[in-house]
């Protein structure tokens, strides 16, 4: 479990600096960025992450097990 756990946590956290660099990308300048847009979207994808390894399960967590 110890394993999954911190797998899950490393494709989440990967998860959600992908999406908040995306997020970010969108606009054209710095000073543009909507943040607040960036949190949401980066948390909800975060959770997602999570909620989508508890559903179908971790291969890097099933091969250290």
């Amino acid at each position: 479990m110890k394993t999954f756990a911190k797998a899950a946590a490393i494709r989440a956290l990967r998860t959600v600096a992908q999406t908040g660099a995306a997020v970010i990308g969108t606009s054209a300048l710095i000073r543009d960025v909507d943040w607040a847009a960036v949190v949401s979207a980066s948390l909800l994808a975060g959770i997602l992450s999570l909620l989508t390894s508890v559903a179908t399960g971790l291969p890097e967590a099933e091969r250290h097990a």
